[in-house]
């Protein structure tokens, strides 16, 4: 779509009908020259639909049935063309003050529910600015990243909840884990990666596999992170074990570890971090 010519358009993505109808109806007013695309109950139909239409402005929910938000524009992100420019995002967010600072700090616009008209006129000024500037497509979409990772890593934003100051923990060392029907007590020293599956967490040894509970995000948080390294929203690796970092044909890194046979997938969100291999 050429925006020199054509109307930008915006995708919705909001779970409570009345507020999506309430914030089209606002930027109808604020900006009546944006067409709204569509309008979406979930993350993850918000990230099926922006990859079939592409729009050029995306407004998230950040707590949103099955997907939050941010789990939703991190997908997107992914998964977006590389030669086409990244939507301007928006969060739309009913946070206290602590983790609206997350938001400040990282450049990326979001509007406090309920949506204020006052409020919603700065963001629509800074999204034509931001659209007007037509900035190259790999740098917009290397800066979304770069606000994404912060996002994440900034208390009580990822997991759509209030934030409150993290318990101070000591670096895990044991893992209480199952297999089967037993309990297994598993020394971290030996954990070749993590990976977060439905309900649970896998645990990869080079010779077995467990599953705990404890979600990804709550063990990031007990874990050394120069010793495991976050490769994928789903995944971390113990760094001393990647044999070969692999570029596929479309683009994609993938990881060989020392003592386990299967390749783990690198996602665009974390491969800055073999830029220099």
């Amino acid at each position: 779509m050429n925006t020199a010519t054509a109307a930008p358009r915006a995708l919705i993505a909001e779970d409570e009908p009345l507020l999506a109808a309430a914030l089209q109806q606002e930027l109808t007013r604020a900006w009546p020259g944006l067409q709204i695309a569509a309008t979406v109950g979930d993350g993850r139909s918000a990230v099926r639909q922006a990859l079939a239409l592409q729009p050029e402005v995306l407004f998230f929910d950040i707590r949103m049935p099955g997907q939050t938000g941010l789990d939703a524009a991190v997908e997107l992100a992914d998964a977006w063309p590389a030669d086409k420019p990244f939507p301007a995002l928006v969060f739309v967010t009913a946070y206290d003050q602590y983790a609206v600072q997350a938001f400040e700090a990282q450049a990326v616009d979001y509007l406090l529910k309920p949506v204020q008209a006052a409020r919603l006129q700065k963001t629509v000024q800074k999204l034509q600015q931001a659209l007007a500037a037509k900035a190259p497509a790999a740098d917009a979409l290397e800066a979304t990243m770069a606000q994404l990772r912060h996002l994440l890593a900034a208390p009580g934003v990822a997991t759509a909840a209030p934030a409150s100051p993290p318990a101070p923990a000591g670096p895990l060392t044991m893992i209480q884990a199952s297999s089967g029907n037993q309990i297994h007590m598993v020394p971290v020293a030996e954990v070749l990666y993590f990976e977060a599956a439905d309900k649970y967490v896998r645990v990869l040894t080079a010779a077995r596999e467990f599953l705990i509970r404890t979600p990804l995000k709550e063990l990031t948080e007990q874990l050394d992170a120069s010793v495991f390294w976050q490769i994928h929203r789903s995944t971390l690796v113990r760094a001393s074990a990647i044999t070969t970092v692999t570029r596929d044909e479309a683009g994609k890194l993938h990881l060989a570890l020392a003592g386990r046979p299967e390749k783990l997938a690198v996602s665009r969100l974390y491969a800055h971090l073999f830029k220099a291999m």
